[in-house]
């Protein structure tokens, strides 16, 4: 009897998932309220169906889950719990690519107690990020290591040809997903040192740096970084610190635009001008918005002719009565930032790693991932983010994950084996070693 996989969601990045879990030989349901987008994925495959469904409709996810061995749910974040539960109503494992919320932690004993296994942070970042690095550190420690430093930077951005718009960047998965980062806090370890930074401050933290093979690149802090201290087992490092790549000139414009509020999610009234919305929103008239956004603010010609570039000092009306302005700005963004069919993307994950041996002797480990993908085709961010959680389907399917509870792939019976096939797919790592 053939193996049941459901997957929840037909956005940007679940083809390749799809594709490789129908070849693997598995019967998969595709469930979307876009019932067109589901079927593009499953392509007429003999193993495949697409089923119509919405996020609300709890009777259809208590029939979908009961139908499938293994759901994988590619839903934005703050729909897992409810898959998470129906899960666990109907004895069934769970992977998804995201970030382990508390709420979802807490879930680890009943997932035990009902022998199910609930992967998570089984994509790119978070993903192949924890992987890559638990192979170096392990090694390291196979060796007598001890882990006294560690830095990750990761970014999904287009190819530097492809990043030909003012922003230098175009959207690869899910442009609220993107926007919405931008307002989270993060916390990492510099030297001892914590650092906190609230959420509103995010981008005002950003650093520059140079990838081999890429070129300039800045940086800015990922979420709290200091919980994977543990998970990593590197408890005694003096820095640990977990990135997010972007081109030059990506944070300077975001510190301006999350100080003026346009990362909030309150809808307002919208029977207005692009202009006038804005200058609604930070308290300013029409007429003045460009002085205010300069003074009260502290943007440069560069962040200002950027905010113009992106419509929201347009005197064109908006087509809707109220809209929170993140809505208003994923609307403006994903006009004007898509992937043209022939374009290339990339995804760039770094890791630092630094170390002492019991001999007195230090070690500096590089390990650097620079992957193509071309839209139209296949996506890098698409490949790098639902290969590996389909590679992790089909291990659960098999038997060959012994643990159970709500787990990340830093397990060496996960990771070395989702490494390896990646690596058999072309998605591998450059690593270097420096004596310092």
């Amino acid at each position: 009897m053939k193996k049941k996989v459901l997957v929840l969601g037909a956005g940007l990045v679940s083809r390749p998932m799809v594709r490789y879990l129908l070849e693997k030989g598995f019967e998969v349901t595709v469930a979307s309220r876009t019932l067109s987008r589901a079927e593009a994925l499953i392509k007429g495959h003999p193993l495949g169906r697409a089923f119509p469904w919405t996020v609300d409709n709890e009777g259809a996810l208590d029939m979908l889950v009961q139908w499938a061995d293994v759901v994988v749910s590619l839903l934005p974040y703050a729909y897992h719990l409810r898959v998470a539960r129906a899960c666990l109503k109907h004895g069934k494992h769970l992977v998804t690519t995201s970030y382990v919320k508390p709420e979802m932690a807490a879930l680890d004993s009943e997932a035990r107690e009902k022998d199910l296994i609930f992967l998570n942070e089984i994509g790119l970042d978070p993903g192949i990020d924890h992987m890559s690095a638990m192979k170096l550190m392990d090694g390291i420690r196979e060796r007598g290591g001890k882990i006294t430093s560690f830095r990750s930077y990761c970014g999904a951005l287009p190819a530097p040809e492809a990043a030909d718009n003012p922003l230098r960047y175009k959207f690869g998965w899910s442009p609220r997903g993107v926007l919405l980062a931008g307002r989270n806090p993060a916390r990492f370890l510099e030297n001892g040192k914590v650092m906190e930074v609230p959420g509103e401050k995010l981008f005002t933290y950003h650093w520059n740096m140079e990838v081999e093979g890429v070129g300039p690149l800045e940086y800015y802090p990922n979420r709290d970084s200091l919980p994977y201290m543990k998970l990593y087992g590197i408890e005694d490092a003096r820095t640990m610190f977990r990135g997010t790549l972007r081109y030059p000139g990506w944070s300077s414009l975001w510190a301006v635009l999350s100080s003026m509020g346009y990362l909030s999610e309150e809808r307002m009234p919208a029977n207005k001008s692009y202009r006038e919305f804005t200058a609604s929103l930070i308290g300013c008239k029409p007429e003045e918005v460009e002085k205010f956004i300069r003074e009260e603010y502290g943007a440069g010609e560069e962040e200002l002719e950027k905010i113009k570039w992106m419509g929201l000092l347009s005197r064109e009306k908006i087509p809707q009565d109220k809209i929170s302005p993140i809505e208003l700005l994923e609307k403006l963004l994903w006009g004007k930032m898509q992937y043209r069919r022939g374009e290339r993307d990339m995804d760039v994950l770094l890791h630092e790693i630094e170390a002492e041996f019991p001999d007195g002797r230090k070690e500096k480990h590089t390990s650097l991932l620079v992957d193509f993908g071309i839209y139209g085709q296949e996506t890098s961010i698409a490949q790098t983010v639902s290969l590996p959680a389909a590679i992790g389907v089909r291990m659960i399917l098999e038997g060959k994950i012994s643990r159970r509870g709500v787990m990340i792939p830093v397990h060496r019976e996960i990771y070395e084996p989702v490494l390896q096939e990646l690596e058999e797919m072309g998605i591998s790592f450059v690593e270097k070693v420096e004596v310092v």
